[in-house]
């Protein structure tokens, strides 16, 4: 699964700097994460580093995407431009 960040996020701008992939973007109200650019932090950390950092626990697995672990994998050699293998 990707990251969702829900609607009790306060903005507070700590998430965004953590991502390694820049899936974290300032949205209309509150931060979001783009799906396609999120890994869970797969690849770069053993925990998804915005998750660590939230001070309101307001970041989810988005129950509407969900990936195990091999699409993550996936999907960080990809965006780092690997091939899988």
């Amino acid at each position: 699964m990707s990251l969702l960040i829900t609607d009790e996020c306060i903005n507070c701008d700590v998430c965004e700097p953590e991502c390694p992939n820049g899936a974290i973007a300032q949205g209309e109200e509150i931060y979001e994460i783009a799906m396609n650019l999120c890994t869970e932090c797969v690849g770069h950390f053993e925990e998804p580093q915005c998750i660590e950092v939230c001070p309101v626990d307001c970041i989810i697995k988005d129950p509407d995407n969900e990936e195990d672990e091999g699409k993550l994998r996936l999907k960080y050699e990809q965006l780092i431009g690997r091939k899988a293998s």
